[in-house]
């Protein structure tokens, strides 16, 4: 973790490595903005196989690992992004989403259909928290 003007920036060693230059988590405050997550197996660090329900429910599973290194708690998410390159699949993205959601009120959500994704994902989602409660 480093700062510079009330940021920092952070990652986690729970969840998988960038693969390329960015930093997964930028905080200021009480805001965090998570960068986009896409698929990638903790262990190998390459995008997993699989249709876009468990390219999904595996960002939220790397999502999960990573939250205790960022400072939040599911409670604590505000918004976020999905981007798939099918859309027409979008039922199987909302029946992960519903069950990360199952108890507890879920945020705001965009959702957006691209031509393409980083490493030839079908989903990635980008998160931003605002820590309202000590987690």
């Amino acid at each position: 973790m480093s700062s510079t003007a009330m940021r920092e920036w952070i990652t986690s060693s729970r969840g998988p490595q960038p693969k390329f230059l960015y930093t997964p988590c930028v905080k200021s405050g009480a805001l965090g903005v998570v960068s986009g997550m896409v698929a990638l197996d903790p262990d190998t660090g390459h995008l997993i196989d699989g249709d876009v329900a468990a390219q999904t429910q595996r960002i939220f599973d790397n999502l999960h690992l990573a939250l205790p290194d960022y400072g939040y708690g599911m409670q604590d998410l505000m918004l976020a992004r999905i981007y798939t390159t099918r859309m027409d699949q979008f039922p199987s993205i909302n029946a992960v989403w519903e069950k990360q959601f199952a108890l507890a009120a879920p945020p705001a959500r965009t959702s957006v259909g691209v031509s393409a994704l980083p490493l030839a994902a079908l989903v990635e989602i980008e998160f931003i928290f605002h820590q309202t409660q000590n987690t």
